[in-house]
């Protein structure tokens, strides 16, 4: 069975975000290891999935559980997406975070 993209990651985050927005969400948590055993059972594909959700950041969300390592590859990966503002213009996490470091 063919693994799963990191596309492939990100466009099922991105429904999942889609289905809570229009439920009235305020935000989803997503954790690694559950998501990954989700779209894929069975697979050991973390690092894919990981890069995907970590791509997913926008400015406002926010870790619950962060990895200690760098990449912050792993299962225990728990992210805070708030959904009430899905707007394509909002900036990316990454982007935010290093306009704070300089």
């Amino acid at each position: 069975m063919e693994k799963w993209t990191q596309e492939q990651y990100a466009t099922r985050l991105q429904e999942m975000k889609q289905e809570a927005h229009d439920k009235m969400w305020l935000y989803i948590e997503v954790n690694a290891k559950e998501f990954m055993n989700e779209c894929e059972p069975g697979a050991k594909n973390l690092a894919t999935c990981c890069k995907a959700m970590l791509d997913a950041m926008l400015e406002g969300d926010g870790f619950i559980v962060e990895p200690k390592i760098r990449t912050k590859v792993a299962g225990t990966l728990t992210v805070r997406y708030y959904v009430d503002n899905l707007h394509p213009g909002r900036r990316k996490y990454a982007d935010v975070m290093k306009e704070q470091q300089q």
